[in-house]
């Protein structure tokens, strides 16, 4: 389980696409972040008393998407998996691509309006969804739309308040700082 001192791996993908609003809000991955053998109620046990809240358990997801109402952590509890972040299917390949592999105990924060898709995974992987506290229900925007839709998604997604608690370690957790930071560089 990862320590109190323990900071989380940070990735920036700014850049707008045509079709991805993205974040100046970096992704965040806890490694080794749950309790050993982790099954969604450990998960849950977890993050839901720092204020992120189940929405789902969910398995190998390989759409292109991103929310613009809400933050998104997912926390594995089963398996592995390699997930591209930062464009949808109509975006070339680019300097915003990501490739990321989730694996057991890991957990991992995704800034609304940064896209995400899961290429390959094990045929076991799992992952239980949370969402921070009085956030609205996610949307699933597609990665499709055109620049106009875009940019009223990117609108929405930057006006998503940064989380009062972290989802691994709680109040003073690193997500709020980082972030905060992260906010003020880019305003």
């Amino acid at each position: 389980m990862a320590s109190p001192r323990s900071q989380p791996e940070q990735y920036f993908i700014k850049n707008s696409t045509p079709h991805v609003p993205n974040s100046p809000l970096p992704v965040l991955i806890y490694r080794s972040a749950l309790p050993p053998d982790p099954d969604p109620n450990s998960v849950c046990a977890t993050i839901e008393p720092n204020n992120w809240l189940k929405g789902g358990v969910f398995k190998h997801y390989p759409a292109h998407h991103f929310h613009s109402v809400t933050h998104e952590c997912y926390a594995v509890f089963k398996g592995r998996s390699r997930l591209l972040l930062g464009r949808g299917p109509l975006d070339e390949e680019s300097e915003n691509d990501l490739l990321v592999d989730l694996n057991v105990g890991d957990a991992i924060v995704l800034p609304a309006g940064v896209a995400h898709c899961s290429l390959e995974s094990s045929d076991d992987y799992e992952y239980v969804g949370l969402y921070p506290k009085g956030s609205p229900h996610w949307d699933n925007n597609f990665c499709k739309a055109g620049l106009e839709e875009t940019i009223e998604k990117e609108i929405n997604a930057r006006a998503v308040p940064i989380p009062p608690s972290d989802p691994v370690f709680g109040a003073g957790g690193p997500l709020v700082e980082i972030w905060k930071q992260a906010a003020a560089c880019n305003s």
